[in-house]
């Protein structure tokens, strides 16, 4: 470790202080005093208190980076889902206890404060979530890192439910400002759009350059990415864009408005919005846009930086490391050459030697579908260099290809980066990396033999597993503060930053007083939730009810749409039998689906449709509850995540990637209902197959029925009397009375096919009896205390592997190669 001592930089938050900070805020900011502010100005005022603590260790570790002048990795994502900052910075920077004194003795409840603050709209899903959880650990582990994505204004879009619908509105989370982001003007870069490119002689060779073009400017802000307790504060450099020029008054003067104005709405529109509806030509247009604008100004500053302490352009990847997280950054790969050549003035040899040891990729899904592909006509016209670098990359490709199997015309076909009219992106990645890795062993497994088999094959060295992890100082530590406390008054406070001390909980599986403690806080946890539930969703929920909670992107390989299927099973069953026993469910939902997937928002309709009958049904005695938890975010899992009996993980085997929700939930305790896909099946292995309920089809099986067909939905609708009602309660208005034909589209898809479609893509109705008769078993288990407790208590206590700091660790050994820099004060 490369320890560099910085001395009396850093000073210990004194309680009086931050106060005198908090009210001196309040005046600054407001003109206010305390007695006159809102909760929101006081957010402010101690979220600006606390920030002045975190700058001071940022400087301290950016002096340190410096002076250690060793290997960084840059962090490319579109997606970083950070979640509130407050109290993870609180907590990181272990003054949570001081900062509670300081805001109660100001007449403030810190819980309140830390609810004024909006999520941070940088993120969706799992990918977002996983790149905030790795530069969490990044930091804590005390390794260089740089985060680099896009300042979304508005999110991917706020998630309201309006009659059982979704709608999607503006998430404006920057309405207030955000005070834990820092504007770097000085570090702002131009990037530019279409026009051509043109040639001049220079020392005998070519030098492409752009003209004509349209440009606008990359401002970075930096968000502190906070070390637990080690005084590292790493960097998320989000890059928001403005015009070069804001307003073109020569314009205006000849009457010519749109001219006048049109850098300004270029600029605004790239960084407005995560992921631009992109089932019409202008929404792809902006994606590609926003890819290749993030993309250019980080790779422009990242090689500036080196250049300033180092004189040789051909040392960049002793120093440097680009890792692509999923295909969305991969147009770093020809904007790193264009800058190598066309700006570093290196031979296309040189800068492929450079680039192909200084790119490592991401593999995050297997289904070639979602292989992020660009019509030739877009990418060409909107980035006329890159796209010409990337027909030299396809060419010097294809005959490495050849080299290597001669005469293989299919294998090229299949491989090639430009095909059909496409430039493939994925394949891009595979052939420029250094690194390609899957996200668990099976879905890496699954690339390796099928989805870029041909690439295996070519370059099997490239090819690696990182399972992903998840960060207990988010998802244990804070969201689950009492569960934290009784972790740490029996094995000590270890496992905060190397959760596998998490295994010395085993000792307490057996003891009847640890098992009470631990399901008691379960309850006051199930507690917080169903009082959430009631203030968000006007829903009465039984705590003492079994809490089966799906939360995670609405997609129909996840199954949400078997989930809701079976519910509709359970109701039919009690109506028909009232006086069966039947131990109390809550269905759990939470979910956004993307603004163009029509069937994922029609299942959200579902859902709803579903809860609205059962829920007010009052001859069920309150059996079943349904809740669909509107605008699922960070804040809201955190809750969501501590109270959860069962955790559905129930995607189509060999669809999941990995998963990160299955690591959440197992820490905090509940057992996965699920198949065996991505990472639920090293969850099993760790905790053993009697601490889990696994049902349905095999990766191999399912691959078998796609490959070789032979499966009919049909059969199981005309043998099965209890799925056929099921699926004709979807088109005979019984959850739908006032358009019977409302989920038409949903039947279809599961019987008939739809869009081209074979029926039953993912498998639902064959899955369906499997997954039913697991549910049987999470009863019966539920059903026995002590035994229930045992496993609830065995996953916490086998979670240990599933820490983003062992990803971060295996990244670092396999494929980054980077040094700890310890800050000693």
């Amino acid at each position: 470790m490369e320890e560099i001592e910085l001395v009396g930089v850093i000073k210990k938050l004194d309680k009086e202080t931050l106060k005198q900070e908090i009210i001196n805020n309040l005046k600054t900011l407001y003109r206010k005093d305390v007695s006159e502010a809102t909760l929101q100005m006081v957010y402010q005022a101690v979220a600006y208190a606390v920030k002045e603590d975190v700058i001071d260790n940022w400087i301290a570790t950016q002096k340190a980076y410096d002076k250690a002048d060793t290997k960084k990795v840059y962090y490319l994502s579109m997606e970083f889902l950070v979640g509130r900052a407050l109290g993870n910075t609180m907590l990181a920077l272990k003054e949570e206890d001081v900062i509670r004194e300081a805001v109660e003795e100001l007449g403030f409840d810190l819980t309140e404060i830390e609810d004024e603050e909006r999520d941070p709209a940088l993120g969706n899903g799992g990918l977002g979530r996983l790149a905030a959880c790795f530069l969490d650990s990044l930091s804590t582990l005390n390794y260089p890192a740089y985060g680099c994505g896009i300042r979304y204004h508005y999110g991917m879009f706020r998630q309201k439910i309006e009659n059982g619908y979704q709608k999607e509105i503006p998430d404006d989370w920057l309405k207030n400002g955000y005070p834990f982001e820092i504007k770097r003007d000085e570090y702002a870069c131009e990037v530019k759009f279409g026009g051509y490119v043109a040639t001049r002689m220079e020392n005998g060779n070519p030098h492409f350059y752009q003209e004509n073009y349209q440009s606008v400017r990359a401002v970075p802000y930096d968000l502190p990415i906070v070390g637990y307790g080690n005084h590292i504060v790493n960097t998320l450099r989000i890059w928001d864009a403005e015009a070069i020029t804001s307003f073109r008054l020569d314009s205006f003067d000849r009457g010519d408005y749109q001219r006048a104005v049109e850098e300004q709405n270029l600029a605004r529109t790239i960084s407005e919005v995560l992921y631009p509806n992109d089932n019409h030509y202008s929404g792809k247009e902006l994606r590609l846009k926003q890819q290749y604008f993030f993309i250019s100004a980080s790779l422009q500053t990242a090689i500036k930086k080196f250049l300033q302490g180092h004189d040789d352009i051909r040392e960049l990847p002793n120093y440097v490391v680009f890792q692509m997280n999923d295909t969305h950054p991969t147009v770093a790969v020809p904007e790193l050459m264009r800058i190598l050549m066309d700006e570093q003035g290196l031979g296309w040899e040189e800068a492929w030697a450079i680039t192909s040891k200084a790119c490592a990729y991401t593999n995050h899904t297997i289904m070639t579908e979602a292989l992020e592909k660009w019509p030739i006509e877009l990418f060409s016209r909107l980035l006329p260099r890159i796209y010409q670098i990337v027909e030299e990359i396809n060419r010097r490709f294809l005959l490495e290809i050849e080299h290597k199997f001669p005469g293989d015309q299919a294998r090229k076909d299949r491989m090639a980066i430009i095909h059909d009219g496409q430039v493939r992106m994925a394949f891009m990645a595979c052939a420029a990396s250094f690194s390609i890795n899957g996200v668990a062993k099976i879905h890496t497994e699954i690339l390796e033999k099928q989805t870029l088999r041909d690439f295996y094959e070519l370059s099997p060295e490239k090819f690696n597993n990182k399972t992903n992890g998840i960060t207990q100082r988010r998802f244990l530590l804070h969201a689950n503060p009492l569960l934290s406390d009784w972790i740490t008054e029996r094995i000590g406070d270890k496992w905060i930053t190397d959760l596998s001390e998490v295994k010395k909980l085993g000792v307490y599986v057996d003891d009847e007083k640890s098992r009470q403690e631990y399901m008691n806080i379960k309850y006051k946890n199930k507690v917080r939730l169903a009082n959430y539930i009631l203030e968000h969703n006007g829903i009465v929920v039984d705590p003492r009810s079994i809490f089966d909670v799906q939360v995670k992107r609405l997609h129909e390989y996840k199954r949400q749409l078997m989930n809701i299927l079976h519910v509709m099973y359970l109701y039919n069953k009690i109506k028909d039998n009232p006086d069966m026993p039947f131990y109390p469910h809550t269905f759990i939902f939470g979910a956004k689906a993307a603004a163009g997937y029509h069937r994922a928002k029609l299942t959200i309709k579902l859902i709803n449709a579903v809860a609205d009958v059962i829920n007010n049904d009052a001859s069920i005695n309150g059996k079943i509850k349904v809740v669909f938890i509107e605008d699922y975010c960070v804040s809201s899992a955190e809750i969501i995540f501590a109270a959860a009996d069962v955790s559905e993980q129930i995607s189509t085997a060999s669809k999941e990637a990995s998963g990160t929700s299955n690591m959440k939930f197992m820490l905090n305790g509940a057992p996965t209902l699920g198949t065996m896909d991505g990472a639920n099946i090293e969850i099993v292995h760790e905790v053993g197959e009697d601490n889990a309920f696994i049902f349905g089809m095999s990766a191999d099986e399912v691959i078998h029925y796609e490959q070789n067909g032979g499966y009919n939905p049909m059969n199981i609708f005309n043998a099965d009397q209890e799925i056929r009602r099921v699926l004709m309660q979807l088109i005979n208005g019984f959850y739908s009375p006032d358009d019977p034909e409302r989920f038409r589209d949903i039947y279809n898809s599961l019987l008939t096919g739809s869009n081209g479609d074979r029926p039953d893509v993912y498998f639902i109705l064959k899955d369906f009896r499997a997954y039913a008769e697991a549910h049987e078993r999470v009863d019966k288990a539920y059903a026995d205390e002590e035994n229930w407790a045992k496993m609830c208590m065995r996953n916490t206590a086998a979670a240990g592997p599933f820490s983003s700091d062992r990803t971060i660790e295996e990244y670092v050994r396999d494929i980054w190669h980077l040094k700890k820099v310890e800050v000693k004060l």
